[in-house]
C-alpha cells in the first residue's frame, strides 16, 4: 500500500481541494472537494494528465514537473484556471512534493468568491461615498434655488405688464428643473412596499414597454425558468430597475443601428449564493442581454455613477437609481460588456417562506 492509499480517506474527509499525482503528472486521486471544483470524477479520469483537467498557461506543465525533480515547494496567487467544462476560475494553489520525490500534492483555494465580496464592499463603500457626497451637494443647491424661485415669483407680481414675465418664467422653469434633476440623482427616497410578486410578471411588464417604445423594432427574447416562486418586493421599484437596463440597450442598439436587434431576459434560481457577506440558500438570477455596441471600456467600471453616460441625450441616472433600486432589495447588480453583448445581471435575495408558491407557466419564446 502507497502512502497515498494511506492518507486518502483523510484527504476525503478535508473540505479543501487535494490533487494528488505521480512523477509524470497523471492523476492518483482526487478527494471530493476537488471533484466538485473542478466539475470532473476522479474515477473515470484517474490516470490522465493533470493539465486535461485545467489549463492555466503553456508553462504550467513545466513548473509541475520541475517541483516534482527538484523537490521544489511553491505558492501561485490568483491564478486563473480554464477547466474543461469552459468554466473560468480563479485560486490559490500550492504545490508539495512528497518526501521521496515521486509524485505532488497540489492544494486548491478557490477564492473568486472572495473576490467578488471585496468588489462589492468596494463598490458598495464607492457608492456610500458618492451619495453622501450627493446629499450635501443636494442641500447646498436646493436651498438657493428655493430661494431663486422665490425672488422670481415675488418679482413677476411687481413687474408691470408682461415685458418681463417670460424671463422670470425662465428663473422658475430653471430652477424646478435643477431641482428635480438633484432628486433624480438622489434617487428614490421612499421605502420598498414589500409584497408578494412574481419576478416573471415584472418582466412581462418592462417587455411590453420596450416593444411600444421600440415600435416593435427590437426582437424580445424569453428564456424563464418556469420553477421560480414568488419572492417579496417592491413591484413598481422592481419594474424601474428592470426598465431603466432594458431602455439603456434599446437606446443603444436603436442609435448605433445594431443589426437585427435583440433583447433577451432569461431568469435562473442560484443556491447558496453569497452577497456582500450574506449567504442566501436561494437567490433569483436574472439576466438582461443585448446584442449592441457594447460598452467602453474606459466607462465599463464608472456606469453606476451618476452622470455618467455613453449618450449626448443622456441623464447618467438611469443605471445608478437601478442599482439603489436592487440594493434596497439586498440585491446586486453585475456587468459585463463586450462589442456584440452587453449582459447585466441582477440578484434577488428570495425569501424561503416563498418557495412553495405557484411558479408561472413556462416561457421560452421570442417575439
Amino acid at each position: 500500500m502507497t502512502p497515498q492509499d494511506i492518507h486518502k480517506p483523510l484527504l476525503d474527509s478535508l473540505s479543501t481541494a487535494i490533487i494528488l499525482l505521480d512523477s509524470h503528472l497523471q492523476l492518483c486521486h482526487m478527494n471530493p472537494a476537488a471533484e466538485v471544483l473542478l466539475s470532473i470524477s476522479c474515477e473515470r479520469c484517474q490516470g490522465e494528465a493533470i493539465t486535461h483537467f485545467f489549463h492555466e498557461s503553456a508553462d504550467t506543465a513545466g513548473e509541475l514537473l520541475q517541483a516534482a525533480r527538484n523537490a521544489d515547494h511553491y505558492t501561485k496567487r490568483h491564478a486563473e484556471w480554464q477547466l474543461l467544462n469552459g468554466e473560468q476560475i480563479t485560486v490559490d494553489y500550492t504545490v508539495t512534493p512528497f518526501t521521496n520525490n515521486d509524485g505532488l500534492v497540489i492544494e486548491i483555494l478557490p477564492i473568486d468568491r472572495l473576490l467578488r465580496i471585496s468588489r462589492e464592499e468596494m463598490m458598495a463603500s464607492s457608492q456610500e461615498t458618492t451619495r453622501g457626497l450627493i446629499r450635501g451637494m443636494a442641500h447646498e443647491i436646493k436651498n438657493p434655488l428655493g430661494g431663486i424661485r422665490g425672488a422670481a415669483q415675488l418679482l413677476a407680481r411687481e413687474l408691470p405688464g408682461d415685458t418681463f414675465t417670460e424671463y422670470t418664467n425662465i428663473i422658475i422653469d430653471e430652477a424646478d428643473r435643477l431641482r428635480n434633476l438633484v432628486d433624480r440623482m438622489l434617487g428614490p427616497n421612499q421605502l420598498p412596499q414589500q409584497s408578494d410578486l412574481n419576478i416573471h410578471e415584472v418582466l412581462e411588464r418592462v417587455a411590453t414597454m420596450i416593444r411600444a417604445e421600440s415600435e416593435d423594432t427590437i426582437r424580445i427574447v424569453r428564456d424563464y425558468d418556469p420553477s421560480i416562486p414568488d419572492m417579496h418586493g417592491d413591484k413598481e421599484m422592481l419594474i424601474q430597475a428592470f426598465l431603466n437596463i432594458a431602455r439603456n440597450a434599446m437606446q443603444a442598439m436603436l442609435e448605433s443601428h445594431t443589426p437585427a436587434p435583440s433583447l433577451t431576459l432569461r431568469t435562473r434560481v442560484r443556491r447558496q449564493f453569497t452577497i456582500g457577506r450574506q449567504n442566501h440558500p436561494l437567490v433569483i438570477h436574472v439576466e438582461v442581454t443585448d446584442n449592441g455596441p457594447g460598452i467602453p471600456e474606459e466607462m465599463a467600471k464608472q456606469i453606476f455613477y451618476p452622470m455618467i453616460s455613453g449618450r449626448a441625450e443622456g441623464t447618467g441616472l438611469g443605471l445608478t437609481i437601478s442599482q439603489h433600486l436592487i440594493h434596497q432589495h439586498q440585491g446586486l447588480i453585475e456587468c459585463h460588456s463586450e462589442p456584440g453583448e452587453t449582459c447585466f445581471s441582477l440578484f434577488l435575495p428570495m425569501d424561503s417562506s416563498h418557495t412553495n408558491s405557484t411558479p408561472m407557466r413556462n416561457r421560452h419564446a421570442e417575439v
